[in-house]
């Protein structure tokens, strides 16, 4: 399954909630099975679901890295997200198919390979407030976070995809 993200209108053709949008489109997904994360939907390339087989592993390049797969033609490396962030245990591959979320800055992409996609939704960046409990690992690339009431007082946190692609670690 491919969503292609080419522009906001693209994005919003997913699943969009019903009623006047407030703020920006964001896609909301799951790291591990607890901790929910969203991205600007402006910055998403593609949703792929990827079967784990059709990601290509490459010796010597950075532990952060599942491989590279083939996305019409473009070689685009695939990242276990949540271990880049800092979270001990590593993607379960152990699945008919990887949720892989492509995000794009001034033509680099990066697939994020993450638990489960949630959805799109309408949020206010300008809403957020500082990310309360995280780790020094996964600081630099949150731009804050949503507390959600309506959703029993959990956090939604808001990640910058540009500081992922630009991110030093990738090196190591």
């Amino acid at each position: 399954m491919v969503h292609s993200f080419d522009d906001a209108s693209e994005a919003a053709a997913v699943s969009l909630p019903k009623g006047n949008p407030d703020g920006e489109l964001f896609l909301r997904f799951f790291v591990t099975t607890e901790d929910e994360f969203a991205l600007p939907a402006t910055g998403i390339h593609r949703i792929l679901e990827q079967s784990p087989d059709r990601i290509t592993p490459i010796a010597n390049v950075s532990h952060l890295l599942l491989g590279t797969l083939n996305e019409q033609g473009r070689v685009v490396w695939v990242a276990d997200l949540g271990h880049f962030l800092g979270y001990p245990s590593l993607l379960n591959t152990d699945r008919p198919e990887i949720p892989v979320v492509v995000v794009e800055d001034q033509g680099t992409m990066l697939g994020l390979a993450i638990n489960r996609i949630v959805g799109t939704q309408w949020l206010n960046p300008d809403h957020t407030v500082s990310v309360g409990r995280s780790t020094d690992t996964m600081d630099p690339f949150l731009r804050g976070e949503w507390a959600l009431p309506s959703e029993g007082g959990k956090c939604l946190r808001l990640l910058d995809h540009v500081a992922v692609i630009r991110s030093p670690r990738w090196a190591a």
